[in-house]
């Protein structure tokens, strides 16, 4: 056997040492942790964000009526985007939170009635029904539209009849959980139930949000998953 001189010794383990670092130097991205439904709808933090304003006004409204209720719930939507700013985290949501609230108890402030604190997402709610499930009927289901707007993975989707019933069902699942939020709170809002409104808004929301986006996420992966096999994207994409 033929004796390694100094270079070719320093040779070998240079490239021994190459190789153990090759899997660590290039980790594919298909192998990063994805975010799960729940993080998709905002976390568990997000959660209690959404929850708190509308808390506070249904007990603040039982315990010492609509004017108090309304400063509660506007009070707790600004101490949660100050907080969010305090830990220097993303503010969007926490604004959008806030000029929901403001606007939801401004409508309430001018009816004088508790229950219209509700009424903007109620209907938004079957504006949302609708829109879903009119993007079925005109073959550009939202789930697909959304999810190739947020990934820019174009709309090759569209070329696959498989892939186009995928996000179908996962824009009709959509579609029936705002539908659902609308009949449900459109009943307790026509029976003047304005505690039972706030545990539904609760409960209806981000909780079954999660659910739906999980479902998006099922039709997304299947469709890449079937969308590469035929060849019309790439094998291996970030």
């Amino acid at each position: 056997m033929k004796p390694t001189g100094p270079q070719e010794a320093a040779t070998d383990m240079r490239t021994t040492q190459a190789t153990a670092q090759t899997p660590q130097a290039v980790q594919p991205a298909d192998h990063q942790k994805q975010p799960s439904a729940l993080d998709r709808a905002g976390g568990t933090k997000g959660l209690v964000y959404s929850a708190l304003p509308v808390a506070a006004f249904v007990v603040a409204n039982s315990l010492r009526g609509l004017k108090v209720a309304i400063i509660a719930s506007a009070a707790v939507a600004l101490a949660i985007a100050v907080e969010r700013l305090v830990r220097k985290e993303s503010l969007q949501p926490a604004l959008g939170g806030v000029f929901g609230v403001v606007i939801a108890a401004g409508i309430s402030w001018y009816t004088g009635s508790a229950k219209d604190f509700f009424l903007i997402g109620i209907w938004a709610s079957l504006a949302g029904a609708i829109l879903f499930l009119l993007s079925v009927l005109v073959r550009w289901p939202l789930a697909a539209v959304l999810y190739s707007a947020t990934t820019g993975k174009g709309t090759a989707w569209r070329s696959d009849k498989r892939s186009l019933l995928y996000y179908d069902i996962a824009t009709l699942v959509m579609a029936t959980i705002f539908g659902a939020r609308f009949v449900v709170s459109k009943w307790l809002y026509d029976a003047d139930e304005i505690g039972s409104l706030g545990v539904a808004k609760i409960m209806m929301g981000f909780p079954l949000l999660a659910v739906g986006l999980l479902v998006v996420a099922w039709a997304a992966r299947a469709s890449d998953k079937r969308l590469k096999a035929l060849g019309l994207l790439p094998a291996k994409r970030a």
